[in-house]
């Protein structure tokens, strides 16, 4: 029976508030109440305990994690269908695995990377990009120009950032086009925006994209394996750190508790469940994907500029596929299994998602944007087989006769409804991104991946942005008077 990575070890049944005899749920009460055991809220309530404050976390789902999902699959290799990589520059998730004693081994990457061109053509290269591919030269040249960009970003107050408003009001897209009309350059780009936002380039401000590399450091980070944000994977899978510290926070992690309704003043909040339970706190941290706060009924109604916020913050659209094989046999080919597909096949990239101790081959295929939707419409049967022969095309005959096939499509999750992270589409920076991007509102604070300052949209960013929210909500309590008491 196959055994989920992200069931923490805790009890994960919904306990209500006491109730009065034939009266409504008594409320909890609680210094903080964080809304999502995903990274961001695990790491904020983990902080406010350090604080001293006294915290529950309510989540919607039965697992902690959030957008991080590991499962060890039947055929015996833990599998991530979400976020899973770790580099070295990503210092609190290294250092909440090193807390926790979570290890990590390198990505693989030995052998030939492969190219596969619309046309059905191989190129086969070796490092970071192919020396001499199709319309490559234009493609070094345009990315070097969004680093340069991106060194003029202002990365904690975005909006005063040089040719902001400028940068904000033009996609990608019309970017790119701008710098190059070869189609193969386009194509090339197209993907470097599918495959790190999940989304076209028509659809992305050209300000977020520039937003997004300095806080990785640089386009580099984003794109590449060794020393960069694929750099390694959890040997337990990349939920392991959370489940860990959902453990440690115990009975305050409330599973099976969706929020549906926050009262919020300026000097408290109030929270319910559709489980009926209702929790009376200070302070509030909703660390949710900017567009599942749709699903809470705010009273009063969320300020305008958090609002428009939500509003320009669509989630990427993204499938995540994983092939399992008795053995990587592509290694003894010559093939890393890294490979990255550009035309009518579904799959966009394909990495080596093996064990570390290569006891089975695992390929992962990833499906973008447009692909994705188009994919997501087809039946089970007809799905399988266009990655398995986008696989056939990496690797050879013998990736269409997987032992076990599982395919994770994150627009059709409940909870999260697309990943791996919002973006920003063109307007949305410069509308309402100063007062509507993590600015509280109340008592209630924000945190997510998408609020952080350093590697936005990355399990990292999700850690730091935990912390920040906590920090803040410990300043604004300073002095305020005695805590609240302990509550179970």
């Amino acid at each position: 029976m196959t055994r989920s990575q992200t069931e923490p070890q805790q009890k994960t049944e919904s306990t209500s508030a006491g109730r009065a005899p034939d009266g409504p749920p008594q409320p909890h009460t609680a210094d903080a109440v964080v809304v999502g055991a995903g990274y961001a809220g695990l790491s904020a309530a983990l902080r406010l305990r350090e604080h001293g404050l006294d915290v529950v976390v309510l989540e919607a789902a039965s697992r902690v994690g959030g957008r991080v999902l590991s499962e060890e699959r039947p055929s015996g290799p833990v599998v991530d269908h979400g976020g899973q990589w770790v580099g070295p520059t990503q210092k609190h998730l290294l250092a909440l695995a090193g807390r926790f004693g979570c290890r990590t081994f390198p990505t693989w990457e030995t052998g030939q990377h492969i190219e596969v061109w619309h046309d059905g053509s191989r190129l086969g290269y070796a490092g970071a990009a192919p020396a001499d591919g199709p319309g490559i030269a234009d493609y070094l040249r345009i990315t070097a120009l969004l680093d340069e960009l991106a060194l003029t970003v202002d990365i904690e107050h975005p909006w005063l950032t040089p040719r902001f408003a400028e940068w904000d009001g033009r996609s990608a897209e019309t970017f790119f086009r701008a710098q190059s009309a070869d189609p193969d350059t386009l194509a090339r780009l197209a993907l470097a925006v599918q495959g790190v936002w999940c989304a076209e380039p028509r659809e992305i401000s050209l300000f977020h994209v520039l937003f997004y590399i300095r806080a990785a450091g640089s386009y580099e980070q984003l794109m590449e394996t060794r020393d960069c944000a694929q750099d390694r994977r959890f040997t337990a899978g990349a939920a392991a750190p959370a489940h860990a510290v959902a453990e440690l926070l115990g009975d305050r992690v409330r599973l099976g508790e969706q929020v549906c309704a926050v009262q919020w003043h300026g000097s408290g909040v109030r929270v319910r469940t559709t489980a009926g339970t209702v929790v009376e706190a200070r302070r509030a941290v909703v660390a949710l994907p900017p567009p599942a706060t749709r699903s809470i009924a705010f009273s009063p109604a969320l300020p305008e500029p958090r609002s428009g916020w939500i509003a320009h913050s669509p989630m990427g659209r993204v499938a995540k596929v994983h092939a399992v094989y008795p053995e990587p046999f592509w290694r003894a080919d010559g093939l890393s299994g890294i490979a990255t597909l550009y035309g009518p096949p579904p799959v966009g990239v394909v990495f080596d998602n093996s064990p570390e101790d290569g006891s089975a081959g695992v390929l992962v295929a990833f499906v973008y944007g447009d692909r994705a939707s188009a994919w997501a419409g087809l039946d089970q049967q007809q799905r399988r087989t266009a990655v398995l022969e986008s696989l056939r095309a990496v690797v050879g005959e013998r990736a269409l006769r997987p032992a076990d096939y599982t395919e994770k499509l994150w627009s059709d999750d409940e909870f999260a409804g697309g990943g791996y992270a919002a973006y920003v589409a063109p307007g949305g920076w410069g509308g309402y991104g100063e007062h509507g991007w993590r600015e509280p509102a109340g008592a209630v604070h924000w945190a997510g991946t998408e609020t952080a300052t350093v590697w936005n949209g990355y399990i990292d960013g999700a850690i730091s942005s935990g912390y920040r929210a906590a920090d803040e909500i410990a300043a604004a309590l300073a002095g305020s008077g005695a805590l609240a008491g302990k509550h179970g």
